[in-house]
């Protein structure tokens, strides 16, 4: 049985002090040194190990009321995934040692976590605990229940060095897809989708029109759009979309990150063309995850995917991790380790 950890009287958490108009930075944040919470009835003591950040932070910081999830509050420690380690499990039925996921517990170094707010993470489910904050689930959802790729597919998915499309992509060509088309916003990242995300041809946003350079990657047009962005590159992409395309609304990072997510869209088109847009939200796909795992943790040890993310380290680095994030520094997740 695993002894238990000194736990120390204090402990640093990141705090939201002032609410951005635009994209928050680091100046909207201040690391507050706090008592270490002691946990009460039905909860545990978790030292945080890693943290991801997401871009739906951006809307959540800014207060935005249109999401299922209420906006954080000012003055308080930040929310968002985190994996940790039990250092004290009261009497939550947990045990020291656990290793768990939690949506709860947020920006520091240790939260006092209720039982029914985690999840015991099976060691042996996939390689190392950091891949269960992968936003794998949302992207197999995106490319198999709601865009239904098949064998000999053109797909095109947005957004695609990111969190959800650097992974997206593998799957798709797991699949079966003969052709893998994503969008990104510089060379750089282009160049490592094709060279080790398994993507035929990127578009670059800035670098011309979309709908132009959809038509040359994919000349007799898209049979599966998996769209992450809105905007622009969702209105190209259906005016290229082939006859019966299937099109996956899973994410709408145009307004995230400042611009419209508001896409063109012509009735006529896509009731001659046959084209089916489908939203899907993983909060209401949940039944997937663990489906998603098998196949996750499977591909991961034979070597079939793999999980880009870049790693800050300090709690103190989250902000600059989110801020790193939305200005689209890096491929994959964005992750702070502790």
């Amino acid at each position: 049985m695993p002894e238990a950890r000194t736990v120390p009287a204090t402990h640093r958490e990141v705090h939201l002090v002032a609410r951005p108009t635009g994209l928050p930075s680091e100046e909207h944040f201040a690391v507050v040194t706090a008592p270490v919470p002691v946990p009460g009835p039905g909860q545990a003591l978790v030292r945080t190990t890693v943290l991801a950040v997401l871009t739906i932070m951006s809307d959540l910081i800014r207060g935005r009321g249109e999401l299922p999830v209420p906006p954080f509050d000012l003055d308080a420690c930040v929310p968002g995934p985190s994996i940790g380690e039990v250092v004290d499990a009261g009497d939550s039925g947990l045990k020291v040692g656990d290793i768990v996921s939690s949506q709860a517990g947020g920006w520091r170094e240790y939260a006092a976590l209720n039982a029914s707010a985690v999840q015991r993470l099976d060691p042996a489910a996939l390689p190392y605990p950091a891949a269960h904050l992968s936003q794998g689930a949302a992207a197999y959802l995106g490319v198999v229940h709601a865009g239904e790729v098949r064998r000999g597919d053109t797909v095109f998915v947005t957004s695609a060095a990111g969190g959800v499309g650097s992974l997206a992509g593998q799957i798709a060509k797991l699949r079966g897809a003969a052709r893998v088309i994503g969008s990104t916003s510089s060379r750089r990242k282009a160049d490592i989708l094709t060279r080790e995300l398994g993507y035929d041809a990127v578009v670059l946003r800035g670098a011309g029109p979309i709908e132009e350079q959809l038509r040359d990657a994919a000349p007799d047009g898209l049979d599966v759009v998996v769209d992450n962005v809105g905007g622009e590159q969702l209105t190209a992409a259906l005016r290229v979309a082939r006859r019966g395309a299937r099109v996956a609304l899973i994410g709408a990072l145009a307004g995230q990150l400042g611009a419209s997510a508001t896409a063109e869209i012509d009735p006529h088109a896509l009731i001659t063309g046959g084209v089916t847009l489908r939203g899907a939200a993983l909060y209401d796909h949940l039944d997937v995850i663990p489906e998603w795992l098998d196949v996750f943790g499977r591909e991961l040890r034979n070597g079939t995917l793999t999980f880009p993310r870049a790693v800050l380290t300090g709690i103190d680095q989250a902000p600059r991790a989110l801020g790193e994030l939305l200005a689209g520094q890096h491929v994959g997740a964005v992750h702070v380790e502790l």
